[in-house]
């Protein structure tokens, strides 16, 4: 039996929304279909149980010219998708806090609207998603517990399962997001996401083509 396909994707990363933006237009119920592993920068509490696992974090920070140049590049992709795109100010972000409620989502079955209702305030609508608040208004309108999605920082079953996400991207080699990976086969960005469905739905770039 042939492995899964994985997806590594960030709450944070505009070229992760994007992506899965695509993904989803192009194979309906294709989230269904994929390992998703959230992927952020870890707090010192995430971190030290990386470290303890053996794990790293290879994601390093981007200069300020490649952060300018993400700008106007994710606008340009929204605006080809038909989307409106708000770029939020993160000011001393806490990125356990929206991940960790997805996971506590997840074991809600609610993971995708969740998601959802945190893009549209993060893109559409520029806010914070690392305020509490903004977090309760999403898990809100997914049909989530709002007191579980925040609560999740603190519950030592949501912290190891999120240590485990970081502990596979660094056994995958994630250094990157969106990283899209299917057995031998690597994907890394919103520009290679052609290239992972010619490889794992090759029906689509058929269909495509014809």
């Amino acid at each position: 039996m042939s492995r899964p396909a994985k997806l590594y994707f960030s709450l944070r990363s505009p070229y992760s929304w994007l992506a899965i933006n695509k993904l989803r237009d192009e194979v309906p119920g294709a989230l269904e279909q994929l390992e998703c592993y959230p992927y952020w920068d870890p707090d010192t509490v995430t971190g030290a149980g990386l470290d303890e696992r053996g794990g790293e974090f290879h994601y390093v920070q981007m200069s300020r010219a490649k952060h300018l140049y993400m700008l106007m590049d994710t606008k340009r992709i929204a605006e080809a998708q038909g989307r409106k795109m708000a770029w939020p100010i993160d000011i001393e972000p806490w990125w356990e806090l929206p991940h960790l409620a997805w996971l506590r989502a997840r074991r809600e079955g609610v993971e995708w609207p969740f998601y959802d209702a945190l893009n549209e305030a993060r893109w559409g609508r520029g806010d914070n998603i690392c305020e509490p608040g903004i977090v309760r208004a999403a898990a809100e309108q997914a049909g989530l517990d709002p007191e579980l999605a925040v609560g999740a920082v603190d519950d030592p079953e949501i912290r190891a399962e999120g240590v485990d996400c970081l502990y596979q991207a660094y056994l995958d080699d994630i250094f990157g997001i969106p990283y899209f990976k299917w057995g031998r086969h690597r994907y890394w960005g919103f520009d290679r996401l052609d290239g992972f469905l010619g490889v794992w739905r090759p029906t689509v770039r058929e269909e495509r083509a014809a």
